[in-house]
């Protein structure tokens, strides 16, 4: 009696797929926003909020909507049913677990709290910027179903 483990394997739909990664940018993304708020309220230079959604948003523009693009790409190309763990390439994976370890080294670093608060409120609103564009996808890909 052999054991089947793809039974096990978690199978969704593409649009799940969809719905899945545009929903991790955002969520992440507002997370890391409130956080660097909180860290820039407590330093009293809330004001480096202004500033930090400038830089979010050049890098978005610059850098993660490239990401957000090869992403969508990426799971056009999945088959019907595919793994839920296939929503990021092993890449961005491997990305995400550094970004999780530097997240955590700055907050234990002993920078000043409006350094770390500016990174984490700019990197949180470039995140949250672009997922717009896998917002997009979703819905674009939700109208041509019907």
């Amino acid at each position: 009696m052999a054991f089947d483990l793809k039974k096990l394997k978690p199978g969704v739909s593409l649009q799940t797929h969809r719905i899945v990664a545009a929903s991790i940018w955002s969520i992440v993304g507002t997370l890391l926003m409130v956080r660097g708020g909180i860290y820039l309220d407590y330093s009293g230079k809330f004001w480096l909020i202004i500033a930090a959604i400038i830089f979010g948003t050049l890098k978005s523009l610059f850098m993660l909507d490239r990401s957000a693009r090869k992403n969508i790409e990426r799971l056009s190309g999945l088959r019907e049913g595919a793994c839920l763990g296939s929503v990021y390439s092993l890449k961005m994976w491997g990305l995400i677990a550094c970004m999780i370890v530097f997240g955590k080294i700055l907050r234990i670093s002993g920078l000043p709290f409006e350094y770390v608060g500016f990174l984490f409120a700019a990197v949180g609103w470039s995140l949250f910027f672009s997922s717009r564009l896998l917002w997009k996808n979703v819905y674009s890909s939700s109208v041509s179903a019907l």
